[in-house]
């Protein structure tokens, strides 16, 4: 089933609605003639028509009752904005250029999060592109772009997005897009699109007017949760599972990141996520390249990616929250909020081993058990980070790591990431330490949102006893702070530790033990007094032996394992602006060595 504005050729298009609770609905041609045509209604509450004459951006509303005149909520672009009419597009007009592209195994991913507004100071897809060699360069497989849906404005995280189907005009719209994704394959890069299924934006989403779109049975931190399992919510499930698809089909993305799926509620017997799994299932077996789900939850609960066989809801991946609660702890002595439940090296032991570190244990401060046990699952299923735009924007002056932690503890925050058997995202500009931060900005049109937008993030931050005020969510200035200044990464220690990330980066793409698929084949130790975590890891005939010391003074490690091991990493070596180094080159097993503060050391045997 075809939903919104379907471009057929020679200017012909067919009209689809969803709108089951309407009693008349007309379709509205605004350019380039005037017209109005009145729509019938099929059994499932779509209203529907074909019409000529309506070549690639005809604008078009709908009419409502007789009465409102609406964008469609299915719409394709809005170039005048959450406000305007809304525009046909032609999916055909592309001249694609990554015919032979073959994707990225997903465990073989290392992804790049960014966002298109602040990832260049263009802010466009257009710009976006010149970037990409220099990620290709860094050892970056895959980009993963934060919302682009249409949001109000022209600044926006993207998580306030009102058409799901329509790209963002202020970037570039379709074409850009389309010609960002073009350009990613042909250099060898992956793209992942980051799209919102738990709720809608607050400004310009009208799709409370054409149907329930919303339940009141549950809530969202964000307002109405989105129908799943009401009446009606077949036509809501149709929207969401066609818009997921629409994405990888229409633009060629090779997998979607879905957003907080803990608030996205469904009590019913098979929940949207695992229809839509089912749904992207048949999609792959005619897909020249297979296409991923990755999901954000805070539940840590292993069903989430458990296949469909096994009554999971069959999502390839998901995010862990408790490995980079575990490192930031350790690395900047933070304790607040959610924090409060981490800060020792036996819990990222256990991030490092298990993925999660609350496995139905018990949470401070949840103040109740949580989480489950993740034996059954490889560690190629869980997305693991030292930053992301949740972790640096959610603070209140969008501080980075660069910003909390000396450069030792840079260095330490991308060892953690880029050794662990996890799938490691950076967040743009940490790779050369970024000391920009990135804020929470908006640029709604409704100035008592505006006004609400200030009020909430003060009450927010109180809550967390920060002191000061919160810079503000709608200047303009608020964007330009949070661009990325790209010329730092050509000098100085933005430079050393550049390279130190595409060292990581070499050293994990050539020994398979970094990346081990074998839980049973981590073996970790640590000191919490001491602050310091080990880790032995092996696959095959290959080996690694990391020392991790988070303290302030040298320790001594425990005894290397039972092989003979060739140092290739110190992070206390000039080359990476250390200190001077105290590891031998070479170890044999049962020897233990002195490694200095805020240090990491990498061993391998092959």
């Amino acid at each position: 089933m075809t939903i919104g504005a379907t471009y057929l050729g020679d200017d012909r298009c067919d009209f689809s609605l969803w709108g089951p609770t309407l009693d008349q609905v007309t379709l509205e041609i605004l350019t380039p003639e005037p017209q109005s045509h009145p729509l019938g209604q099929d059994d499932w509450g779509y209203w529907r028509t074909s019409l000529d004459n309506i070549p690639p951006g005809t604008r078009y509303q709908y009419r409502l009752n007789g009465d409102r005149l609406r964008p469609d909520p299915m719409s394709r672009f809005q170039p005048e904005g959450v406000h305007g009419p809304s525009a046909v597009v032609n999916q055909g007009d592309f001249s694609w250029q990554d015919e032979a592209w073959r994707g990225i195994p997903l465990e073989e991913s290392i992804i790049y999060e960014l966002h298109i507004g602040t990832f260049t100071a263009a802010g466009t897809f257009e710009a976006a592109i010149s970037r990409l060699a220099d990620l290709k360069a860094l050892g970056i497989t895959t980009i993963e772009i934060m919302p682009v849906a249409q949001f109000p404005g022209d600044r926006n995280w993207g998580y306030d997005g009102a058409y799901p189907f329509a790209v963002q005009n202020s970037y570039g719209g379709p074409d850009g897009l389309r010609s960002l994704v073009n350009a990613a394959h042909q250099a060898g890069l992956a793209v992942i699109l980051d799209v919102v299924y738990n709720h809608f934006g607050p400004e310009g989403n009208y799709s409370r007017d054409f149907g329930p779109y919303f339940t009141d049975n549950y809530q969202t931190p964000w307002g109405g949760a989105i129908n799943f399992d009401d009446a009606y919510s077949h036509g809501v499930r149709q929207f969401v599972i066609e818009n997921a698809l629409y994405w990888l089909r229409e633009y060629h993305f090779d997998g979607l990141r879905l957003d907080a799926i803990h608030a996205i509620y469904d009590g019913g017997a098979k929940h949207i996520l695992a229809e839509l799994s089912d749904r992207l299932t048949q999609f792959n077996q005619t897909a020249t390249y297979p296409r991923y789900l990755i999901a954000e939850s805070d539940l840590n609960d292993v069903r989430i990616i458990r296949p469909r066989p096994d009554h999971g809801l069959g999502m390839d991946a998901q995010w862990s929250d408790d490995f980079h609660h575990s490192l930031h702890t350790l690395l900047t002595g933070e304790q607040q909020g959610y924090y409060e439940d981490f800060g020792s090296c036996q819990q990222l032991a256990t991030a490092w081993r298990e993925s999660f570190v609350y496995r139905w244990t018990y949470s401070p401060h949840r103040k109740r058990f949580h989480g489950s046990d993740t034996r059954d699952r490889p560690p190629s299923q869980f997305v693991i980070c030292s930053q992301n735009h949740d972790q640096v924007g959610n603070r209140m002056l969008g501080e980075r790591l660069s910003q909390l932690v000396s450069f030792d503890g840079l260095k330490l925050a991308a060892a953690a990431t880029l050794l662990n058997p996890g799938i490691p995202l950076l967040f743009m500009g940490e790779e050369y330490g970024e000391d920009s931060p990135f804020l929470y900005f908006i640029d709604h049109q409704d100035a008592d949102l505006v006004e609400a937008v200030r009020q909430g993030r003060k009450r927010e931050f109180e809550a967390f006893h920060a002191s000061g005020t919160p810079p503000d969510a709608a200047s303009l200035e608020t964007l330009k702070t949070s661009t990325l200044k790209w010329h730092k990464r050509d000098s100085g220690h933005h430079q050393i530790l550049l390279n130190f990330y595409q060292y990581l980066i070499q050293r994990r793409n050539t020994n398979p033990a970094i990346t081990t698929g074998d839980r049973q084949q981590i073996q970790t130790q640590y000191n919490n007094e001491s602050r310091w975590f080990s880790v032995h890891q092996s696959q095959a005939n290959h080996s690694i032996w990391a020392i991790f010391n988070f303290g302030e003074t040298l320790i001594q490690s425990p005894p290397a394992p039972n092989q003979t091991w060739t140092k290739t990493l110190d992070s206390s070596e000039s080359i990476w602006q250390g200190f001077g180094p105290t590891a031998p080159q070479t170890l044999k097993g049962s020897e233990s060595i002195k490694i200095p503060p805020l240090t990491v050391v990498l061993y391998e045997n092959s």
